[in-house]
């Protein structure tokens, strides 16, 4: 009796087992530099920090608060930021992203594991940055345990845009002023580390665009109490920005697999 052959296709890995083999791969890519990479992620929220709330301690707790939970918003979303694009145009210009496309791999594990890695090396700054901010300003905290989805939330809007950028630019110097002018712009519009009422109305209006507004007012209710309905509309936002940035970076990606 004579039998068909049986054809067996190599089998695509899960999305899940792809998104953790690629989050160790991008980690494991930075053991050597991780150290001076927490030390430059604090360089940058410590110096405002100490700049602002020397000048602002006359100001009042209100003022206070925002120079802390800003500076905080400037640790883990403008940093994640610059790195992800600084990774993701390395890795176009070098053929890095060509080799993973060649791969059998989802393009969004990909993306998703960059952000994930970014995070994660973020997180040690980040705690930094709230600890001393804490006792430098006098603030007390009271943090509340939906920091644990505020944080993911808050990262990946611009680790998301930094991906965007990354996979877009021409030149490596074109992604970094890119960059730039994208953090000097979402931190000046809208209150996140100046308080609404000193702002004028024209960039509290343009605040309502910036992901970074949303983002600083979850982390003032998740550090500072109290948490109100507002951070269901925070929350709310910062899903929709993640989303866009995401699928945006993806569309861009030139990838080979489907």
């Amino acid at each position: 009796m004579q039998t068909t052959p049986t054809l067996h296709k190599h089998k695509r890995a899960s999305f899940l087992a792809q998104l953790t083999d690629l989050t160790l791969i991008e980690l494991t890519s930075w053991r050597w530099s991780w150290r001076s990479m927490l030390i430059t992620g604090m360089l940058a929220p410590l110096g405002s920090m100490t700049a602002l709330g020397t000048f602002g301690r006359d100001s009042g707790p209100e003022a206070l608060s925002y120079i802390l939970t800003g500076n905080v918003v400037l640790a883990l979303m403008f940093e994640n930021l610059n790195k992800v694009q600084g990774h993701f145009t390395y890795m176009r210009f070098n053929g890095t992203l060509d080799y993973f496309a060649s791969l059998p791999i989802h393009k969004y594990a990909v993306i998703l594991a960059v952000l994930s890695a970014f995070l994660v090396l973020a997180l040690p700054s980040l705690t930094v940055t709230v600890l001393f901010g804490s006792v430098f300003l006098g603030i007390p905290l009271s943090i509340s345990p939906l920091l644990l989805v505020v944080v993911p939330l808050c990262a990946v809007p611009l680790a998301g845009a930094g991906a965007l950028i990354g996979v877009s630019v021409r030149t490596p110097p074109e992604g970094d002023s890119l960059s730039l002018i994208l953090t000097m712009g979402m931190l000046g519009m809208g209150p996140v580390i100046i308080p609404p009422d000193r702002l004028p109305g024209f960039m509290l209006a343009l605040g309502r665009l910036s992901p970074a507004t949303y983002a600083a007012s979850a982390m003032r209710q998740v550090l500072l109490g109290p948490v109100t309905g507002q951070i269901a509309l925070d929350l709310l936002v910062l899903a929709g920005f993640s989303l866009l940035a995401f699928g945006l970076a993806g569309r861009k990606m030139d990838w080979r697999q489907k």
